[in-house]
């Protein structure tokens, strides 16, 4: 086990180091969030090549593929022909004559630590001998297709809000009518529908290492706190943000609406 974190770390380094290059060229340090489901996808190709699996690590490469490409080619086109993310222009402006290096070490080395801890699950089942199929197998999976769908749904509905929506106006239909982020939601199932496929195998409890780094990084650190920071201010918001909640949406709200 040692070897594949060893060679993974080393992977990641050398990835994220071209990422940064990479931003130095385009000038915009969002390239990172285009980057990020990248370095799971060469994550899981180089332990595929590298180390046998068993069967059920393949279907963790494949969910991992799957929902790397889906999530970077969104972002490209989302981004693409728009300024720079705000969160990384407030950082731009921050770190004057500093930013360079901090870009490097704050940015894209960080990224790049919490890219290693979250495939641990990859990391694990590089490993793992062949077992039979389980029923953490299964319900990994239909945790994972649920995390998929408000991922992928809730991302469409917000892209096709901001193509239309008025001056102020703030998303509260769809998905986003029960959860201010669903696509945060959807991240988080996601990776524990595939930490769970992984938890039988031998050191499958490292693997969880991976949802719960993804789920305090979006809950408590870089993605609902940082986001809603920019909302702050903003009146509808905070009216949205008293009747809707943050992530899981409120089941027996929903069910007592529609009676």
């Amino acid at each position: 086990m040692g070897q594949v974190l060893l060679q993974c770390a080393g992977l990641i380094f050398i990835y994220q180091t071209c990422l940064f290059i990479v931003s130095l060229i385009y000038k915009r340090n969002d390239v990172a969030d285009i980057g990020w489901g990248g370095g799971f996808i060469a994550i899981g190709i180089f332990l595929v090549v590298c180390f046998p699996a068993a069967l059920q690590c393949w279907m963790v490469y494949l969910l991992t593929f799957i929902w790397g490409i889906r999530l970077s080619v969104y972002l490209f086109f989302r981004n693409r022909g728009k300024v720079e993310d705000f969160r990384y222009r407030a950082w731009r402006e921050a770190w004057g004559k500093h930013f360079y290096l901090r870009s490097y070490l704050q940015v894209f080395l960080l990224q790049g630590f919490f890219m290693w801890l979250i495939s641990m699950p990859l990391q694990v089942a590089a490993i793992a001998n062949p077992i039979e199929g389980s029923l953490a197998g299964l319900l990994g999976l239909v945790i994972w297709i649920v995390g998929f769908y408000f991922q992928a749904a809730g991302d469409a509905q917000l892209l096709a809000f901001s193509k239309t929506k008025q001056p102020g106006a703030i998303m509260q239909t769809g998905l986003w009518r029960y959860s201010r982020h669903p696509n945060y939601l959807g991240e988080i199932l996601m990776w524990w529908g595939i930490g769970i496929i992984v938890f039988p195998l031998p050191l499958g409890w490292l693997g969880l290492l991976g949802p719960l780094t993804i789920t305090w990084l979006l809950m408590s650190v870089s993605g609902v706190p940082m986001l809603e920071k920019k909302y702050r201010n903003d009146t509808a918001y905070q009216q949205y943000k008293l009747q809707t909640p943050a992530l899981f949406p409120d089941i027996w709200k929903i069910v007592a609406k529609k009676k």
